[in-house]
């Protein structure tokens, strides 16, 4: 939750008019030396000063000092149970403020010099001891003042009270006001007070705020307030007892005396640090990032979760929703889980993310339970993001992805780029492209250390060819390293299909160390291989080039299916025997970062970083 800075204002004035009766004053004694017991003490009035700052509305609390409601200042509730106390010289006594607006000294206080400017200290409460400050909504704010004045034997005493103690006040505004029903704020709980003046402050805890009501140019405020320790550093409060803490934007170290106020804005799901950088917390804060990038032009800034998100409910709108909108930054998900992600409709591209730019990245995220679609014949869509041009690292998504045009467990479309170090065990469904990691890819980008584990299928409706892979559905231009699927790959429909284990066609790419093995491949009517459905290279010196790549227990006799000039280095795998294979596909990675293993009681390769 992002709070104000706080400000300052102080109490207004006051004045409480108290008369005393003045004894009859007798001859002077010899020299400056007043006769002991003649002249007493006399009152004139006691106030509660401004120390400085501008005059603001502090509420009405019915506590024991009472503050008036439109800000001109505070008064002692006059009822005979208010107590102050006073001191003369080395002589204290208490005074009771009296219903009648008088004051009933306990043991009359009387001068004893004739020297002038003579100093008398008061305090409230009358009597020292312990403060308790823990509950101020039900027994009221906790007060402690220290009052002081001059005079001598001829001149009745004006006795100016401060506050030895600091306020706090926090004002929710807009939408937070409706969610707010109690506010907690971390402090010292007690302290120590002697003749009005704070000792030590103890017991760091959670104190209870009162609520409160004033009226400013015609509306009314509602806020809750409490009276702190001073020189506590106050960093976070809490509302409605949730055990949620909730950072202050700026920590506040009160002084006595002083008055601060908060802003308490609806919880945004985030922090920023103005820089760029921001920090997000729960699903509604993930939505309000989605906003500001694709409602405020945002798309560069830098996103980090804190936190798993549950999404469940939150109808979400992908972060980078078009091409004008394609997300710059980078989002690092800490390796939290987003839970509950739900996108259907006609979204030209949907996901996570819609649309990533060139140098956009996402990583350590995982994704669970996605269920992606959408009928729009032109669609990308993928767990992680539709069409991306940026770099998406160790990500994970499980669910369903599905669509009109292009699917990938992953990435939609991988436009350059990269995909490093991600795993799908998500179902995904295309028209056109469905691929495990990647429904499409082309510009030169790179698949690397990529896994999925559940079917893909194509299910063609036109009479234009389609593609259909284990990992990537169509493979243009780019390398595929290390990958393997485990899944079944299916098509039907018309046109022209092509549908392989790791890619149905690997054109003008570079397949290196990947395998199917185990799901079924099938393509009625079309073309299928173990490892792509057709690797093709034209008339480029480059591309189609595939080496130490395995295939087995998928129902395929070749390794690929239609080979048009390209190389084609694939190996059939039988009887389950992979150590043969592994120990070739690891050859072929040395030094390139990964590197496959067989696990005990695993009948296939697992990827481990080298």
């Amino acid at each position: 939750m992002k709070k104000r800075h706080s400000i300052r204002i102080l109490l207004a004035a006051a004045a409480l008019l108290l008369a005393t009766a003045a004894c009859t004053k007798d001859e002077l004694a010899d020299g400056d030396r007043l006769p002991e017991g003649q002249y007493p003490l006399e009152i004139a009035a006691v106030t509660l000063s401004v120390e400085g700052g501008e005059a603001q509305p502090w509420g009405a609390p019915q506590t024991r000092v009472s503050e008036n409601a439109d800000g001109t200042g505070s008064v002692w509730e006059w009822d005979g149970s208010e107590m102050i106390g006073v001191q003369l010289g080395d002589k204290t006594t208490t005074y009771t403020l009296n219903t009648d607006h008088t004051l009933l000294a306990d043991r009359q206080l009387y001068w004893t010099s004739t020297a002038p400017n003579q100093p008398v200290t008061a305090w409230y409460p009358a009597t020292d001891g312990t403060l308790d400050l823990r509950d101020q909504d039900t027994n009221g704010l906790a007060y402690l003042l220290h009052g002081t004045g001059t005079g001598d034997y001829l001149t009745p005493v004006t006795l100016t009270f401060t506050h030895s103690l600091a306020k706090v006040r926090v004002t929710p505004t807009g939408d937070a006001l409706g969610e707010v029903q109690s506010l907690q704020l971390y402090t010292y709980t007690q302290c120590t007070y002697e003749k009005g003046t704070v000792v030590q402050g103890s017991q760091e805890g959670w104190i209870e705020m009162k609520k409160c009501e004033y009226t400013e140019n015609g509306a009314t405020i509602t806020c809750w307030e409490a009276n702190v320790v001073p020189g506590y550093t106050i960093t976070k409060l809490m509302a409605n007892n949730d055990n949620k803490e909730r950072d202050l934007s700026a920590a506040i170290t009160p002084e006595a005396g002083k008055f601060y106020n908060i802003t308490l804005d609806k919880d945004k799901g985030y922090t920023d640090d103005g820089q760029g950088n921001y920090t997000v917390t729960s699903a509604e804060g993930l939505k309000n990032i989605a906003k500001l990038v694709n409602e405020e032009w945002k798309l560069g800034i830098n996103i980090t979760l804190t936190a798993d998100i549950d999404l469940k409910g939150i109808d979400w709108a992908p972060i980078g929703i078009d091409y004008n909108h394609q997300y710059t930054g980078t989002f690092n998900g800490g390796g939290h889980t987003i839970t509950g992600l739900i996108v259907t409709g006609s979204n030209e591209y949907a996901g996570l993310f819609g649309r990533i730019g060139s140098g956009g990245k996402v990583m350590n995220v995982k994704l669970e339970g996605v269920q992606i679609e959408s009928d729009n014949e032109m669609s990308a869509v993928g767990g992680v993001v539709g069409y991306s041009y940026g770099n998406i690292e160790n990500c994970s998504v499980s669910g369903s992805v599905s669509s009109n045009s292009t699917a990938g467990g992953v990435v939609g479309a991988q436009l350059s780029g990269s995909i490093t170090g991600c795993n799908t065990s998500a179902t995904v469904k295309g028209v056109t492209y469905a691929g495990g990691i990647a429904g499409y890819t082309n510009g030169g980008g790179s698949l690397t250390g990529c896994y999925a584990t559940d079917s893909i299928s194509v299910e063609n409706n036109t009479t234009n060819a389609a593609w259909a892979g284990g990992v990537v559905g169509s493979n243009g231009s780019s390398t595929l390293t290390a990958c393997y699927a485990t899944g079944s790959v299916t098509s039907s429909g018309s046109g022209t299909i092509y549908a392989g284990g790791v890619t149905g066609t690997n054109d003008f790419g570079t397949l290196t160390a990947c395998y199917h093995a185990n799901g079924t491949i099938s393509c009625p009517g079309g073309t299928t291989g173990g490892v792509a459905g057709r690797n093709y290279k034209g008339l480029m010196s480059y591309g189609g080039i595939i080496t130490a790549c395995y295939w087995g227990s998928n129902g395929q006799i070749q390794g690929i299916g239609e080979d048009q000039v390209g190389t084609g280095g694939t190996t059939m795998v039988t009887d389950g025997d992979w150590q043969t294979a592994v120990d070739a596909m690891n050859a072929a990675l040395s030094g390139k970062g990964w590197q496959y293993e067989l696990k005990d009681g695993s009948s296939r390769p697992t990827l481990k970083k080298e």
